[in-house]
Formats: C-alpha cells, structure tokens, sequence
C-alpha cells in the first residue's frame, strides 16, 4: 500500500454534505468503515436529508433507524435480511427496478451521486484496483460520482473484468483491514434436494446457467456432477459452483460469448469463494449493464435461469418481491434473466419454490394476496418447478395453465385450488387436460 496517501475515514467523509446522494459499494464488500464515520456525522447533526442509495448490503448498518429520520433516506435497490423491518416500517424506502437498469438510473442522471463510498483491493504495481466481489452498479456510481472514497482492504480479492479500475478514479484512500462478509452454504434440507433434482432434469449438457444462492440453487448444483461443458452467465454465484469447477463440469467450452469465462456482477459465499476468484482470469465481474442486458444473455444457447419466488397463482404470475404489501426483497434480475433465457436458443427459464411456507400455508394460491407485486407476469412464464414435479406453462391457455400448476401444488392444497379453479374458470374447465 505504497504511494497512496491516506486520510482517516473520519477526514474523508467529511466531503458528504447536507443534500447528498452516496452511494455504497455492495455485499461482500459493504464499506462499513466508512459508513460508520458517515453515521457519526449524521449523528451529531452536521448533515442531514442525505440520501443513501444502494443494492444489497450486508450487515447491521445504522443509517436507516428511527433516531436517523430527517438526516439519512434509504433508496434501496434491493431489500436486504439487515434493513427489511426498517423499510417495512417506513423508515428505509425502496426503488422498484430492474437490476439491469440500476446502472441507467446513475449513468443517465435520474439518480445523480454526488459522493460514492467503495471498497477495494491493494493496488497492483500497474496501479489499478479492484472492485473484487461487487461491480453491480457500483462501477457507474464511480464513474458518476463527484467524490470517490475508498477503503482500501488486502482482503478484497484482485477480480478481473470491469471490476479493475485505475487509481486516479479515487479521490480518497482510506485504510481498512476488516474481514469480508462470508456466508457459508448451510445444510441441504430434503426439500431442497427434491426440488433440486427436479430443476436438474431440465439442464442440459452445455447449458449456460444462471443462479443464486440459498438452499434451491445449491441442490441443484449438487445433483449436476455428471454433466458436460456447463457454462455461468449470471448476475452472481456462490459456493455451491465450486465443486463443478474442480470437476471440470462447469468449463464455458460451449458459450457463444465469454467462452470459457464464469461471468458474474457480485458474489457471496465463503473465503474458498473469494480465495477462487483472486487473481483469477476464468472469472470475469462485469457491470450489470454487460451481466443483465437482455440482449448479452440471449447471446449464448441454452441459458437455463433458475430464479424463486414467494408465491404463484394458479394463472402463472410470480410475486418475488413482497408478501403483500410489505416489501421483503426486490425485483433483482428475475425479469432480466427469465426473458434473456426466453430469447435464447434452446434456453429455458424455471421459477422454482416449495409448494407451502414452513407453517405449510400453499404458496401457490387462487390470487396473488392483495398488494402483492407481481414481477414475473404470466407471459413470462415457462418452466415452473415445485418439490412435486415441473410444468412448462408456456404457450398454454389460462385454464390449462391452472391445470398444471395444481398439477404439481401439495397434495394438501390441491382439492381447493382446484375448486377455486373451477368457480373461476367455469365448468369447461374439468374437460381441460393437464
């Protein structure tokens, strides 16, 4: 960390001012040292109305709490486990949006950031940084950004593709040696096996895929050890994809564009994550603008996007983003990734959830509970995948639709669902086939 002139986090932000719009870097790579000085600033009243703007952070941050109202507004881009009882309060707000679009929102000025607070590896001997786990769109802010501070950090791993910027894009340095957020994989539960193998019947060999992380996504990794020449093409990817690597399952040999290169826009998981992406030209972390376009995605054949849900109803429109009104998460790239996969060769895009909640209430329901959003519409629609089997809802009529749906609800459930079908659709609908 030669060369660089550091200033103390409490000296950098005192560039924020009353009016503001920052923006944080994300995940993994939430800058909390620099969000805690920003804090105590607001804390002892010196600024105020600052908004802050960001997608997923992880970890308690303050700025979003009662006693901050009037002093920082929270403009998320996605709701996160840390700030989803503040924002279901009203205290943090959120801006409905595709991930693919953040970066628009800050390059073409609907969003102008005034200060961006980032965090970064060392630099190299070339004198770029990198962005490591986290480009999102983080990278347009930057670019925006009247003022960049970073927190320099020799934890963040040396990702390359977009993620590698030159140094004189940061204002200020400050130091900071903390750890990355890590989250571990937890242990795969029957259910998440069973659906797991359901989705994996769909993959084909050189199959370009896109996933998250959670439970669903990990089962099906694990049960994809004897394909051939997968591919990733996603917004992120987690632990779970490791193993393929070390197998040489998951090699990019078949993808159209960034052959043979694992493309993501942000990462979490463990150290043995980051540690694989340090460093490493098979990973490439790109812009969202590049990850979630829909005309990159559609580019490479058999993009099969697996994506879950919070409910259904027996029409085929997916609520992923709020139980009701309440907000719970956010749009993310769902849309991005179901119509990229839907435009692509041979390309298959699954929604995958349990067919009840843990209180074993049906997530598929007769409608959407009032409020509900919905993010992907019925026309959207093709593979649906529950614990009990997968349907391809595409190209079928709305009372063939619900036959499906039903088709493949718990057991439970099945008798009334299909009752409201009936009352809804009338009685043509017992002639209609699965």
């Amino acid at each position: 960390m030669k060369n660089i002139n550091f200033v103390s986090a409490e000296e950098a932000v005192k560039v924020i001012k009353t009016g503001d719009r920052v923006h944080l870097s994300s995940v993994a790579v939430t800058p909390h040292k620099l969000i805690r000085a920003m804090v105590e600033r607001g804390r002892r009243k010196e600024i105020h109305d600052v908004k802050v703007q960001h997608i997923h952070i992880e970890e308690k941050v303050d700025f979003a709490d009662p006693e901050f109202e009037g002093i920082f507004i929270s403009e998320q881009f996605f709701v996160g486990a840390n700030l989803r009882k503040q924002t279901q309060a009203g205290f943090a707000d959120y801006i409905p949006i595709f991930l693919s679009e953040t970066q628009k929102l800050i390059r073409e000025g609907y969003l102008k950031v005034n200060v961006a607070l980032i965090m970064c590896s060392v630099p190299d001997k070339h004198g770029f940084v990198s962005l490591g786990t986290s480009v999102d769109a983080t990278l347009a802010a930057i670019e925006d950004a009247d003022v960049v501070i970073a927190a320099v950090n020799p934890n963040v791993p040396r990702a390359w593709g977009d993620a590698m910027i030159p140094m004189n894009m940061i204002d200020y340095f400050v130091e900071d040696d903390s750890p990355l957020y890590a989250h571990g994989m937890a242990e795969l539960s029957e259910l998440d096996i069973q659906i797991g193998k359901n989705v994996a019947q769909l993959i084909e060999d050189g199959a370009c895929l896109q996933m998250g992380i959670g439970g669903i996504p990990n089962a099906v990794l694990a049960q994809l050890g004897n394909h051939k020449d997968l591919g990733v093409h996603t917004e992120m990817f987690a632990d779970g994809i490791l193993p393929l690597v070390e197998k040489g399952v998951v090699n990019g040999k078949r993808k159209q564009i960034d052959k043979g290169k694992m493309v993501a826009s942000f990462l979490m998981g463990s150290q043995k994550l980051y540690d694989f992406i340090d460093d490493n030209p098979m990973v490439a972390m790109m812009d969202v603008k590049h990850t979630n376009s829909v005309d990159i995605i559609r580019k490479n054949d058999r993009v099969t996007a697996i994506n879950s849900a919070l409910a259904i109803d027996i029409t085929g429109q997916v609520c992923a983003d709020s139980i009701g009104t309440k907000h719970y998460s956010g749009v993310g790239g769902q849309i991005d990734f179901i119509r990229g996969a839907g435009y692509s060769k041979g390309g298959k895009p699954i929604i995958a959830m349990p067919s009840v909640t843990a209180k074993g209430i049906s997530k598929i329901s007769p409608t959407l509970i009032e409020g509900s959003g919905v993010v992907t519409t019925r026309s959207n629609m093709h593979w649906f995948v529950t614990e009990f089997g997968a349907v391809n809802l595409y190209g079928k009529t709305l009372q063939e639709r619900a036959k499906l749906i039903i088709s493949i609800a718990h057991p439970d459930h099945r008798e009334c669902l299909d009752k409201a079908a009936f009352e809804r659709f009338g009685s043509h609908y017992h002639f209609v086939r699965k």
